[in-house]
């Protein structure tokens, strides 16, 4: 039996390749998990007809596309254009359908209420809306300097240079600085990328021996609007642009960096490098239900082997002591780690993949408009990254209407993570609900029904039936572990 990780020593240049066809993955299936929510919501609470025929043709749709070779991004040009024209047309289609639940949710009214498709935080509640309402947190103050901007919240304070890079990020409470001394981070780096072989498949590791660090700012301005701080920065390099704006919110330890990217290398790779001042002995890259932890050093041939890595919502670098900083995102899958030691000094460094220009098969690869969001989290352990994640990729909806809106279920229990609620396949009216466990320990907790049933029972992830039959609400889950519960409906 082979224990750890299953790691190709090839062809780690899919995770970046045709950021347009992933990133479009990434926003159709998590619309696809908020269409299904607000759905099944609207179908228990108002009697709605549940769409099983339009969500099932749009999953299908994106499974599709999902084929080797067009999610690595290795496939030729009108592969990719048909690809993003099909995505996009899922991404519009399941927006609408969760847009006329919220609205039928919502009812008539001008109260202004918050549709939240996340079960971190709060109450622990999937698919609640609430009257909008200020959280009563600080709101970010900006004050400008010689050297650049301090943006600050009460929970976090970080330095933006003159340069737009972020300088010193501090986690208030304890006095933690971040970032090492003159190794600013936000940095964007261009690097030269000519794979041996097979130009979109493969980053190979010389890439590195060559990089131009992106200082030069074309513009940068600052201003603070209902307590949010923003700095905004635009750059020239090569032959692209890039605006970056700098987001710091009220009660957030979270620093937003939304990159606007107009993108026209041939065979470059664009990283964004974050040196952090911790001595972290490995990384924690999220998987689906989970995260995998990987060593930041390199004693053997198999780990300087890998030299570049996948990860999903988020990266966290830790500590022993449990602080750490997490990296998270809403549409790239590839990062890189170093550890570097200056005397006694340990820091480690951690990069995110942004874009690729290979010139095979596609020799246009993504060249175009780009937006990625990445959140840089101050002060973060597995259970905050996780939650970061999580928001960042499964945004807020304001709706206007009369009432506020219920969920219909709602979780108790460490690290445990609802990621979605549907209505069964069977078309029976059961309502299905997925939970796993995300900090890889031992928990429990229990499932609450907020909607009149006849019991709980545990089903397979395809949702048939189990040998010997469980039953639900008391939840004590494994490592990672995955449950599927049934709820019949009275």
């Amino acid at each position: 039996m082979w224990v750890g990780e299953l790691y190709l020593e090839l062809h780690r240049g899919t995770l970046t390749s045709q950021h347009a066809t992933k990133a479009l993955h990434r926003w159709a299936e998590q619309a696809l998990i908020e269409a299904e929510l607000w759905a099944a919501t609207a179908t228990v609470q108002l009697g709605a007809e549940y769409p099983h025929d339009e969500l099932d043709r749009l999953w299908q749709t994106v499974l599709l596309h999902e084929f080797h070779d067009i999610l690595p991004g290795t496939s030729i040009a009108w592969v990719h254009r048909e690809a993003v024209e099909v995505l996009s047309g899922v991404l519009s289609d399941a927006e609408k359908l969760s847009s006329e639940a919220r609205k039928a949710l919502a009812g008539e009214g001008e109260r202004e209420l918050v549709f939240t498709p996340t079960s971190v935080g709060g109450g622990r509640a999937l698919g609640a809306a609430v009257r909008d309402a200020r959280s009563g947190a600080e709101g970010a103050t900006l004050t400008e300097s010689p050297d650049g901007y301090i943006l600050s919240n009460g929970l976090i304070s970080v330095t933006i240079s003159a340069e737009g890079l972020i300088t010193s990020a501090v986690d208030l409470a304890s006095g933690r600085e971040t970032i090492p001394a003159g190794k600013p981070a936000n940095l964007f780096q261009l690097h030269q990328d000519f794979p041996n072989m097979w130009d979109a498949w493969d980053i190979d590791r010389f890439y590195r021996n060559r990089v131009e660090d992106l200082t030069a700012v074309t513009s940068i301005e600052a201003s603070v609007i209902d307590g949010v701080a923003t700095v905004v920065v635009e750059r020239a390099f090569s032959e692209s642009h890039l605006t970056q704006t700098i987001v710091l919110a009220p009660g957030s330890r979270t620093v937003l960096l939304r990159n606007d990217i107009d993108w026209h290398e041939t065979e470059k790779l664009l990283k964004l490098a974050f040196p952090l001042d911790l001595f972290a002995r490995e990384t924690l890259a999220e998987t689906q239900f989970g995260f995998q932890r990987r060593v930041t050093h390199v004693n053997t041939s198999w780990e300087a082997a890998k030299f570049e890595t996948s990860m999903h919502r988020f990266v966290l670098a830790q500590e022993d002591d449990g602080f750490g900083v997490a990296l998270v995102n809403d549409s790239i899958y590839g990062y890189d780690t170093t550890r570097d030691a200056d005397g006694d000094d340990v820091t480690t460094t951690v990069r995110l993949s942004l874009l690729r220009a290979p010139r095979f098969p596609d020799p246009d690869t993504d060249h175009g408009h780009h937006q990625i969001e990445v959140g840089l989290v101050i002060g973060a352990d597995a259970e905050i990254a996780t939650a970061e994640g999580i928001r960042l990729n499964a945004l807020p909806h304001v709706v206007r209407g009369a009432a506020e809106v219920e969920p219909l279920v709602s979780v108790t229990g460490k690290g445990i993570v609802v990621s979605s609620v549907k209505l069964a396949d069977d078309r029976s009216g059961d309502v299905i609900v997925r939970v796993y466990e995300s900090l890889g320990r031992r928990t429990t907790g229990a499932l609450t029904v907020g909607f009149e049933h006849t019991g709980i029972r545990e089903v397979s992830l395809i949702e048939d039936e189990l040998d010997p039959p469980r039953t639900g609400g008391e939840l004590s889950l494994k490592p990672f572990e995955v449950r599927t519960l049934r709820i019949a409906r009275a």
